[in-house]
């Protein structure tokens, strides 16, 4: 099984090339001799990964997916796929997703927020796209921004400390859940970087990164 899974670092984190010929269970156990080989040079660590060499189901690549993370410390954020056509099944997949989501749990707005902007929800709202510094979201529900976000959101403005907010990229002016809120000060990545849930409990602002649990809720294939 030499050569078997051949890892590549990338500006955004790694590629796995998979042998194409290999049965698949040989092939997922080669994966975890690989990363448990590897783990101390990754360490704990959150990536995106792109996988090449073969044609992989949903399923499969999950079953990588679990394999990487089973045999290091590495946090897989997301699957990142070239294939154009393949990123548009995805991107059509994924707002018919929201679509539904929308219909029973809230709202979804696509587009980019800019300097003055302010978008307002009496539920939860979905933003497929970037809140740019000086822009402002609220909502009664949960804040969920498939972009960047690096203006000011409110969460649970009715007083809901169960509320969040998820962002792609976490950089925010000031974000505030319920009546609990967290403002920037200075320069750098307070809650990391990579896609995060930022949430309250016990009076502050905490986050966590978004585990593959949250990206598997959308069927992409």
């Amino acid at each position: 099984m030499k050569n078997a899974v051949v890892i590549k670092a990338n500006k955004a984190g790694m590629t796995v090339r998979l042998d194409p010929e290999l049965p698949f269970p040989e092939l997922l156990e080669a994966v975890r001799t690989k990363f448990r080989e590897t783990a101390r040079f990754w360490g704990a660590a959150q990536m995106t990964l792109e996988l090449s060499g073969r044609e992989l189901t949903g399923a499969e690549e999950m079953a990588v997916v679990d394999a990487i993370t089973e045999s290091s410390g590495l946090e897989i954020l997301c699957l990142v796929d070239s294939d154009a056509n393949r990123i548009e099944r995805c991107e059509k997949a994924l707002n018919e997703k929201l679509m539904e989501l929308s219909s029973h749990t809230g709202q979804f707005y696509k587009g980019i927020l800019r300097d003055g902007d302010v978008l307002e929800s009496e539920a939860s709202i979905v933003v497929i796209g970037d809140v740019e510094k000086g822009a402002r979201v609220t909502a009664k529900g949960n804040v969920i921004i498939l972009g960047s976000l690096k203006g000011t959101v409110w969460a649970g403005l009715n007083g809901n400390p169960d509320s969040v907010v998820v962002a792609f990229e976490m950089a925010p002016m000031q974000v505030k859940i319920g009546g609990i809120s967290y403002e920037k000060s200075g320069r750098g990545h307070p809650f990391g970087r990579g896609p995060v849930t930022v949430f309250a409990r016990d009076g502050r602002i905490f986050c966590e990164p978004i585990k593959k649990s949250f990206l598997s809720a959308f069927n992409f294939i």
